[in-house]
């Protein structure tokens, strides 16, 4: 089955774009949301919270530029997945020296890397075509 180039693109824009707005969304409740930020956070690493909270409004952007065809969304896609695939590999090294931290903050950063990778792979397969 062959997909229809823009049909793809819109599919990952608003793949970023809702992933960026539930990323800023739960990172800004955990980060600003007092002490019911801090039980729905629970043990979290510090740069990895802030890392993800920033990054989405990028995912926005992301989202934003390849529904317009701008080959720069898809650079930076490139950019967050690789700024992603770091924070996940600090992640493992405090986890690695014994840091308390929440398993589902490796099941997203896995699903955070995947996505991006594949998000920008198919951005700058189809953009550059």
């Amino acid at each position: 089955m062959k997909i229809n180039k823009s049909l793809l693109i819109w599919i990952i824009s608003l793949i970023a774009i809702s992933f960026g707005i539930l990323t800023i969304k739960s990172g800004g409740f955990a980060l600003f949301g007092g002490e019911e930020g801090k039980v729905f956070a629970r043990n979290y690493i510090p740069i990895v919270l802030w890392f993800n909270f920033i990054a989405g409004f990028f995912y926005v952007l992301a989202g934003a530029g390849l529904i317009f065809n701008k080959m720069w969304a898809s650079h930076l896609a490139v950019v967050i997945a690789i700024m992603t695939i770091i924070v996940f590999a600090i992640l493992g090294l405090y986890i690695i020296n014994g840091t308390q931290y929440e398993m589902r903050t490796v099941w997203a950063m896995c699903v955070r890397t995947s996505v991006w990778v594949i998000i920008s792979a198919i951005g700058i397969k189809k953009l550059n075509n």
